[in-house]
């Protein structure tokens, strides 16, 4: 039995001044100095020194491709180019390079970077392993990938036409499932669109349709749609809802084509979203430049989450050569500050933003296995895996997730201990609607589930 039966491509240049800026502490502070030791996190913040040539930590290569899709889950890796972060560890050739959509990502990395594609980057879950398992490739060829670090959590949601107002499409959608059915039973099924199969946008719109009542496979018209076209097919009438990160959801609102329905930070607090996952191959190859990439990350995740650095986030990420829209579309949702509607409260909640290193249960960098067993389980739910998938699931989580190398980093970081958990599972999660995940048992939670396909 099988475990599952460009922005323009440009260089960062490593000048003097790039290299000072690098050095510079998180908070502002002059870092230490190449070969100092490392000191422990003080709240959001860490130092250490600098890779350089000639130690034992020198990477065996400066150079790594990334991909990214330009929503809010890049930030990190947009972050640790534009700060110098990658340098800072001696990447000095790393590359952060945009693809068109998930399905350029998956061709990219499925080619490598020596033929002209990625060597990995931004992902959905359960992109990796399904990469991995060669169920998304051409051919079916298996691609073996490691996940390394969760880039953040939230700052995804839910964003409905404006022809809908006043049908109660909300949070609780129990409360629109007899105006949602009735447009299947006229011949006009409500469309909602994700960006990519089988991965997190998809389980974010699957699990708040089937909260409600309504079948997603059944009762409505779903499908994918690159994020970068939502805007265009809401403003046409030829969507009805998305699922999205932002910027996209609230440039819906902000252009006034349509309103929030829910945020993922609603439907599961602190729930994983995207992640840090490179070729298996580059990683057996390049042990310390990997370890280099994540440090850098991780201080650009750290950088990301000081609030003092929002403002600056937002222009970095707002600019031609990444996002390439206005600035307010992503500091107001920085700032947890999201314009809802039909009758829903705003929302003002710092806790409820895109966040990259801590929540309100810990870690969020860190890739805690217990989330790639609920990406896996809920694959299972919706037909995407067959059920046979979880008798072998803790197998294939650890084959994918090295967050023994995520620790490796943090420790060679300075990140203070406490910092560090100390469980490949958070434990159990709780969702909106009340429903439980037990990693310890995910086939009692698949059982306690209304709607479903397995």
């Amino acid at each position: 039995m099988s475990d599952f039966s460009r922005v323009t491509r440009r260089k960062f240049l490593f000048t003097a001044g790039a290299s000072a800026a690098g050095a510079v502490f998180l908070k502002g502070c002059v870092g230490n100095p190449p070969g100092s030791t490392p000191v422990a996190t003080t709240g959001n913040t860490t130092t250490a020194p600098a890779t350089t040539a000639g130690t034992a930590d020198t990477p065996e290569t400066t150079t790594i491709k990334l991909g990214y899709v330009p929503i809010v889950e890049s930030a990190p890796l947009v972050v640790a180019l534009e700060k110098g972060f990658f340098a800072k560890y001696g990447m000095t050739g790393a590359e952060v390079l945009k693809q068109a959509n998930w399905g350029s990502a998956r061709d990219n990395v499925e080619i490598g970077a020596a033929a002209g594609g990625i060597d990995g980057g931004q992902w959905q879950m359960p992109m990796p392993h399904l990469i991995s398992e060669g169920i998304i490739t051409k051919g079916n060829q298996k691609i073996p990938m490691y996940v390394l670090s969760q880039l953040n959590t939230q700052g995804n949601g839910i964003a409905i036409a404006k022809k809908h107002l006043g049908k109660g499409i909300g949070l609780d959608l129990s409360k629109a499932k007899d105006y949602i059915l009735s447009l299947k039973s006229a011949g006009t099924p409500f469309k909602a669109a994700y960006t990519f199969p089988k991965a997190n946008q998809d389980f974010w719109i699957r699990y708040w349709f089937a909260a409600g009542g309504i079948n997603p496979d059944t009762d409505i018209s779903l499908l994918a749609v690159p994020s970068a076209q939502t805007v265009a097919n809401m403003k046409t009438g030829t969507m009805d809802a998305f699922s999205t990160g932002d910027p996209w959801p609230y440039r819906i609102v902000a252009d006034d084509i349509g309103f929030m329905s829910a945020l993922t930070a609603q439907i599961w607090p602190d729930h994983p979203e995207e992640y840090l996952a490179i070729r298996a191959d580059w990683v057996d190859a390049n042990p310390k430049a990997t370890k280099a990439v994540l440090m850098a990350v991780m201080e650009a995740q750290q950088w990301c989450d000081d609030p003092a650095n929002r403002e600056e986030l937002s222009t970095i990420l707002a600019g031609r050569n990444y996002f390439n829209l206005p600035k307010e579309i992503l500091s107001e949702p920085y700032k947890g500050m999201y314009k809802m509607g039909d009758g829903q409260p705003d929302i003002n909640d710092t806790k409820m933003a895109t966040l990259y290193w801590k929540d309100s249960k810990g870690s969020v960098s860190y890739p805690y296995k217990s989330h790639d067993l609920w990406f896996l389980t809920e694959s299972v739910r919706w037909g995407f895996l067959p059920a046979s998938t979880m008798d072998n699931a803790q197998k294939i989580v650890d084959s994918v997730n090295r967050e023994d190398l995520w620790k490796e980093a943090a420790q060679a970081l300075g990140i203070a201990s406490s910092d560090i958990p100390s469980n490949t599972s958070r434990g159990v999660e709780t969702f909106f609607d009340g429903k439980t995940f037990d990693p310890s048992n995910p086939k009692a939670y698949l059982e306690s589930l209304e709607i479903k396909k397995v």
